[in-house]
């Protein structure tokens, strides 16, 4: 039984653009007009190609698509939804709203959940999901993921490091090729839901996850954000992002939208939200505010134990207001 902490509005309208010149092109910028393109057979060998600066290179280097991603569309087809949460800005909590999303999605446990972490930098889902002792099995179908619960799989660079404190100091070649294992090689197995939480920006790893993905779908982007204008205005930088690169954005998350206190149940404003918050900005940019998640101390308690905060306390208003986002995702996907 999911708790509503308001009514349900109606779908704010997903405002799509074409895919754009903001994926990796098959044509070098400093390409001739008619360039056939570097996947082309026809590379550093056409008409158009003399004179190119780009021609011994392309004339030696491999041709066609990238060889990987049918392996990657085969694995994506037995996930079912795949929702991304982004923010252009660090430290508003988006791992922590995507380890939430995903303890609630398992909740029902006829819901077969996986999150993915692809902030290679800084991981820290295995940390939140309870798993950071815990290591990566490899056979001969792939990585095996660990498991925060029978029915709620994780995946993360840090399953593969010697220590949490170990610095990740790669560049985006080396994060891509991590990315397209984590989507090729796991044995994801059949998933309803598959939550991918990211990095702040919108750099290598998001430019990956959205060209290895483009095949197989992505169904939408979760944006999280805190009240203040700093963080607003990041994030309206990656709602210019999901509109150029075409990836639905389900909503915004206004997290630590006030602090509640444990014991008087009083709420009073952290960060002021002193042009609006995202309801304003919502408002602004025609995308619905799927919800607002107050702060509340034991969040982050339950979050350095491992622990499933909604579990823990399923009176606190951050949790009701968890479980009416998830409602609402659910709704906008089609399948509540």
């Amino acid at each position: 039984m999911i708790a509503l902490q308001r009514p349900l509005p109606s779908p704010s309208p997903l405002p799509l653009e074409p895919s754009s010149t903001v994926l990796p092109s098959t044509v070098p910028e400093n390409a001739p007009e008619h360039c056939p393109g570097v996947e082309s057979s026809q590379a550093g060998k056409a008409d158009a190609c003399d004179g190119c600066p780009n021609q011994a290179v392309c004339a030696e280097g491999p041709k066609g698509p990238d060889p990987d991603l049918p392996l990657i569309r085969e694995r994506m087809k037995a996930v079912k939804r795949k929702v991304l949460v982004l923010s252009g800005k660090g430290g508003v909590g988006k791992s922590t709203f995507s380890a939430g999303l995903s303890w609630a999605l398992a909740a029902d446990e006829d819901c077969q959940t996986g999150i993915m972490d692809v902030d290679i930098c800084g991981p820290s889902i295995p940390l939140l999901m309870g798993l950071s002792q815990s290591t990566i099995h490899t056979s001969a179908s792939g990585w095996s993921p660990a498991y925060a619960l029978d029915n709620l799989a994780v995946m993360s660079i840090g399953f593969l490091l010697p220590s949490s404190s170990d610095a990740v100091i790669w560049r985006g070649p080396k994060k891509n090729g991590l990315i397209k294992q984590f989507l090729k090689d796991v044995e994801w197995g059949d998933l309803d839901y598959m939550v991918v939480d990211t990095p702040p920006g919108t750099s290598d790893e998001h430019l990956s996850i959205v060209q290895y993905l483009k095949e197989a779908g992505i169904d939408g982007a979760v944006l999280v954000t805190t009240p203040q204008e700093v963080a607003l205005q990041d994030v309206r930088k990656e709602i210019d992002f999901c509109r150029k690169v075409g990836i639905p954005i389900l909503g915004l998350v206004e997290n630590m939208s006030g602090f509640v206190c444990p014991s008087c149940k009083g709420e009073s404003q952290i960060f002021a939200p002193t042009t609006g918050g995202a309801e304003a900005m919502g408002k602004e940019l025609g995308i619905e505010v799927l919800g607002k998640v107050p702060l509340d101390p034991r969040i982050g308690m339950t979050c350095d134990q491992g622990l499933s905060f909604l579990d823990e306390y399923p009176e606190s208003p951050a949790t009701v207001a968890y479980l009416d986002i998830v409602q609402r995702i659910r709704e906008l996907l089609g399948d509540a």
